[in-house]
């Protein structure tokens, strides 16, 4: 039997201080909330985090660090769940993601690292089914509400058409929220690891980099400004649709193929019609170049209180069928994507994880979960989800 439920390993940090303030006021004072713990480096921080998000004084504290993999490995062994936000994972979380193959402790992130996920796959998903360890990564805006999105729409598509769409487009109608240090750093190891190991670029540019032995056909790119004549409006390339596409065709991969194997996915932003959406079109593909700017933010830097709940998102996928007929489907989230709506996403995946009955391994959220998580986060995270 396992002390916890949950472990918030980096519950110093930024986004694991919101996670830890989520649990404490969500689930505190409910009998029927799982048991947590916060953990990270330092048992003074801890408790000065706990004490200012308002968690109870009893709240378990763990003492684990990356460069301790002993300590990591005791953690585990006392928990069903880990769950972390201590990023870049190609950094902080090798470690930890062999220990919790190990002993068998499920985890979930908010990696967004495809180069280094890919490599996890190829060490640990077979280890991992052997242990019954579910590794759950991409567990927050990237790649929740694209993954389950599609998965959705797709449930709608059989439903009203008898078979899925073989088309899927993703596109954000609308999107408030900022970026913090945690990302940029991402992006910034991403790049590092590409000039130190090449073989990664192929996996960075393919739909396909985390299907290993499965190519699908050619996807449409996403990456140039087009004018969407059903939709009415100019659509830009979306800064996070390199990550997303590969979660959502794993989800199918892991499956078994649901959505098909000749299934095509892309995901873009819309702007507007005519020559202003045109405009900001190109803007927005301009950008992309240097997404952000001279002076991108620090690890432990995000967005106030006031922005991240300001913040929402707001995605529709369109399903085009062979003959023509078209299904429309939308998902739209309450606060800051990236850091107040993920708070929340990756807290009910690990919920959802303690009930979870499929087979182990190095899966995404839609594969371990799928409408179960839908469902959680329909009663808990102030997202919802609909057919059009």
């Amino acid at each position: 039997m396992n002390e916890f439920d949950i472990v918030v390993y980096g519950a110093t940090g930024y986004t694991g201080r919101l996670v830890a303030e989520y649990l404490s006021n969500h689930y505190g004072s409910r009998d029927d909330g799982p048991k947590w713990a916060m953990a990270g480096r330092s048992q003074a921080k801890l408790e000065e985090v706990r004490d200012l998000i308002g968690a109870p004084a009893d709240t378990p504290l763990i003492v684990a660090d990356a460069a301790d993999p002993a300590s990591l490995e005791a953690m585990c062994n006392r928990t069903k769940v880990v769950l972390t936000t201590v990023g870049p994972y190609q950094v902080y979380g090798n470690e930890l993601v062999e220990a919790c193959v190990k002993t068998g402790t499920d985890y979930a992130d908010l990696c967004g690292e495809p180069g280094w996920m890919r490599e996890k796959i190829d060490q640990h998903h077979e280890a991992a089914k052997a242990s019954g360890a579910h590794i759950c990564f991409s567990s927050g805006f990237d790649s929740i509400p694209f993954d389950l999105g599609v998965l959705m729409l797709q449930k709608e598509a059989v439903a009203k058409f008898g078979k899925p769409a073989p088309r899927v487009k993703g596109r954000v109608r609308a999107m408030q929220g900022t970026f913090s240090g945690g990302t940029a750093a991402s992006l910034t190891e991403t790049m590092k690891s590409i000039a130190k190991n090449p073989k990664l670029i192929p996996i960075l540019q393919s739909s396909f980099g985390l299907t290993p032995g499965f190519e699908g056909p050619n996807q449409p790119s996403g990456m140039i400004p087009e004018y969407d004549a059903g939709l009415g409006k100019w659509a830009a390339p979306f800064i996070m649709a390199a990550i997303n596409t590969k979660n959502v065709h794993r989800t199918n991969f892991l499956l078994g193929h649901p959505y098909g194997e000749d299934f095509k996915y892309d995901e873009m932003m819309l702007t507007s019609a005519g020559e202003m959406g045109e405009k900001a079109a190109k803007a927005a593909a301009e950008m992309l170049k240097n997404p952000f700017g001279a002076k991108p933010p620090k690890p432990g830097e995000g967005p106030s209180k006031e922005e991240r709940e300001n913040g929402f998102y707001d995605v529709l996928f369109v399903g085009e069928m062979a003959d023509g007929e078209s299904i429309h489907f939308g998902v739209k989230g309450k606060y800051d994507p990236g850091y107040g709506s993920t708070s929340r996403m990756i807290t009910e995946t690990c919920i959802g994880l303690l009930s979870c009955d499929k087979e182990g391994g190095i899966g995404t959220p839609g594969s371990f979960l799928g409408e179960e998580l839908v469902q959680r986060l329909e009663d808990h995270a102030e997202i919802t989800f609909s057919a059009e």
